[in-house]
């Protein structure tokens, strides 16, 4: 392993680095049968660790070959570090650092296309797995299929095999195994996206269909290709400063390639896989028949509630999600649309204590030495909010009540992203990413009135879908919110939506 010792925590612990042993991490590298496309932190705080964690109780080919998208920063550090790392679980309590070592190369998907493609045609290959977020998947979120206006879907189309989309690397690979081998290959998808198994699988059929042959292809993918739904749990930060240099406190190592972590991590997936899988169980991985039920409780429990506090705290000043829900009227928000709005939507797994999965939901909320961004939690919301908000809210105002909660997160939304001429708003707010924040940041700048806005954006644009644009009483409760967000503040647009 080719970390480096730092000067003074090698001073400060002689021979450290010779302890970094098979205790450790595996000493040799696994037979490589995983592709996965997404080098981030989400991917080598959680998939990676369940696999060192399958590959420690039981053998196999399940080595994984990694590929970032465009990044070159993990990629090159990992290639320095021979392709290891360390996951440091961070808790007030203290934190433990461990390094998976399973990886068996890295590479960059915009520098080695060809590459990638062949990785994922090679009859050793056994299973695919992404965490790309939402935004990876190039579809529209007003019809759930893909996207075929965007110029990276219309690129992977024209040249099929220098694919830049990951549902274009998928399907160029698939291509390739169909007229070679004919092996049987599994594609999981690890982001949070509702169904994902099924949602996966028809972006892949309807970019294969557009294809010259699709019918063919698309008839092979059918019978040969399984897409399990999965659902994936924990919170992972973006790296900074302090959690490398705690990496390099406890292993007397430098490691430029770190991820901090929450303690906490679930993994639920169906047990449908095409070519065999690792015993991803070793490390605590649920396979059930109703992931659905443990999707919409994480969806809409975490996501959904992670969502509203991270809007709040974002204008109310506070640039971490700790910092955000320890504002009494957030938290309040918070359990608020977490039990009146998104509760009631769901049937909460058998074996799931609701009191205790909420409590500890709010324990990981607080974690203040993980110190979330908010600013992460909110980037992406024209795509997150869609999944997390619509079909509640469509399913209250069917039953005749308002989910007052899921207007303010909406309201709160479009403060953050479409401020209208003349608002002010906290800087850190500058700092949520979103590939709508152009568009809505136009809608906003045209707009003279917060009820002018609301229309624009859920009616004109279809953002939460065209349906729930429709509903004017929403339209209409979202905008007298939002006009309460901008003259008078969240605390004060909060004691609104409860009252």
């Amino acid at each position: 392993m080719t970390l480096t010792t730092p000067p003074a925590t090698a001073a400060a612990r002689p021979g450290t680095a010779a302890r970094l042993s098979a205790a450790t991490y595996r000493t040799s590298r696994p037979e490589p049968g995983i592709v996965h496309l997404g080098l981030g932190n989400f991917h080598r705080a959680h998939q990676a660790v369940y696999t060192a964690a399958a590959l420690a109780e039981e053998d196999g080919p399940w080595g994984i070959a990694a590929a970032a998208n465009r990044s070159r920063a993990v990629a090159s550090a990992m290639t320095e570090q021979d392709l290891l790392y360390s996951v440091v679980e961070i808790s007030p309590e203290g934190a433990a650092v461990s390094v998976p070592g399973v990886h068996t190369e890295v590479l960059v998907a915009a520098d080695e296309p060809g590459t990638l493609v062949d990785r994922i045609a090679a009859a050793s290959t056994r299973i695919v797995t992404l965490t790309v977020t939402e935004h990876g998947y190039t579809y529209s979120p007003a019809t759930l299929g893909l996207d075929v206006g965007a110029p990276a879907v219309r690129h992977d189309l024209a040249a099929p095999d220098a694919p830049r989309t990951p549902i274009g690397q998928i399907v160029a690979g698939l291509r390739r195994r169909a007229a070679t081998h004919g092996t049987p290959l599994t594609v999981v998808s690890c982001d949070n996206l509702s169904d994902n198994g099924a949602h996966t699988r028809r972006l892949v059929r309807e970019f294969a269909a557009l294809l010259p042959g699709g019918d063919d292809l698309t008839g092979w993918i059918d019978t040969n290709v399984a897409f399990p739904s999965t659902m994936v749990d924990r919170i992972v930060p973006a790296t900074a400063p302090e959690h490398l240099a705690v990496a390099a406190e406890r292993l007397g190592l430098d490691d430029r390639a770190a991820v901090p972590a929450e303690p906490f991590t679930m993994w639920v997936l169906e047990d449908r896989f095409a070519a065999g899988r690792p015993r991803w169980e070793a490390g605590g991985a649920i396979f059930s028949a109703d992931v659905a039920g443990y999707e919409l409780l994480k969806l809409r429990l975490l996501n959904g509630t992670h969502s509203l506090i991270a809007y709040l705290g974002l204008l109310s000043g506070r640039r971490t999600i700790p910092d955000s829900v320890a504002l009494p009227f957030v938290e309040s928000a918070a359990r608020a649309v977490l039990a009146g709005d998104y509760l009631p939507t769901l049937t909460v797994p058998a074996e799931i204590v609701l009191d205790e999965y909420v409590e500890r939901l709010f324990q990981r909320f607080r974690n203040s030495a993980l110190a979330h961004r908010a600013a992460q939690v909110g980037s992406d919301g024209s795509l997150k909010l869609p999944q997390r908000v619509t079909r509640p809210a469509l399913e209250h105002l069917d039953a005749g009540r308002m989910p007052h909660h899921l207007a303010l997160t909406v309201a709160a939304y479009l403060r953050c992203l479409a401020p209208l001429p003349g608002d002010d708003l906290p800087e850190g707010v500058r700092d949520v990413r979103d590939p709508a924040r152009e568009r809505l940041g136009e809608l906003g700048a045209r707009a003279s009135t917060s009820r002018e806005l609301v229309e624009a954006a859920l009616l004109g644009e279809g953002l939460f879908g065209s349906e729930l644009g429709h509903r004017t009483p929403f339209l209409d409760r979202t905008a007298a919110l939002l006009d309460v967000l901008r003259r008078h503040g969240p605390e004060t647009a909060a004691a609104e939506a409860a009252g």
